[in-house]
């Protein structure tokens, strides 16, 4: 009789998806220390690249500066530079944000044989988003996130990137959990719901 040798877990793949307001910047980088995963977001990719000057740095300010949106081509390529660098776990934040974006991260993965774990839906009622969002705006002397702009933020969330959540539901990734809150209980709560998918925090050996 052979003794076999235990599996070697597989790290977590995780997308995080919410409005703006939900926590989400927050609670993906509280998971991702949790599970011993990069969590990494579009918004500081971007930052850092034009930081660093690399190429796709440049080419993201050129666009900004422009007064022009990222395209999702020009987004991928900074995502997937970061993806290769992860390993085999990560928690992306902010990608995909639309449905093309999800044909480039699904064709990324399905070559790589690296399918996502689970896609975390954080659910916030409009109300409280638009709360959320204009108590963050006093706090940060905001002026330019008026109440247009943010219900304007908010309507392009609904229009754009909620419709992922249906394609991921469709393979039965999307775990929805109840945004609303203080940190630490949405935290838990996002962690039981991977728990329940067999997902389990880094423990000291």
């Amino acid at each position: 009789m052979t003794n076999a040798l235990p599996e070697t877990p597989t790290a977590a793949r995780l997308v995080i998806v919410g409005p703006q307001g939900s926590g989400k910047g927050t609670q993906g980088v509280r998971i991702a220390e949790a599970l011993g995963i990069p969590a990494i977001s579009t918004g500081d990719l971007f930052r850092a690249a034009v930081k660093d000057g690399t190429e796709l740095g440049q080419q993201v300010k050129a666009v900004i500066e422009a007064g022009d949106l990222v395209t999702d081509a020009l987004t991928f390529a900074v995502v997937r530079e970061r993806l290769q660098e992860a390993g085999d776990g990560f928690l992306l934040d902010g990608f995909p944000r639309n449905l093309g974006q999800v044909g480039l991260l699904d064709a990324y993965l399905a070559e790589r044989d690296e399918p996502l774990t689970t896609v975390i839906e954080l659910g916030v009622p409009r109300a409280v988003s638009i709360d959320r969002l204009a108590e963050r705006a006093r706090q940060e002397g905001r002026t330019d996130d008026t109440d247009e702009v943010i219900a304007n933020r908010l309507a392009i969330y609904e229009r754009e990137t909620a419709p992922i959540l249906d394609v991921y539901r469709d393979h039965g990734l999307v775990d929805t959990v109840d945004g609303v809150g203080s940190v630490d209980t949405v935290t838990s709560r996002i962690m039981g719901a991977l728990a329940r998918r067999g997902i389990a925090t880094q423990t000291a050996a």
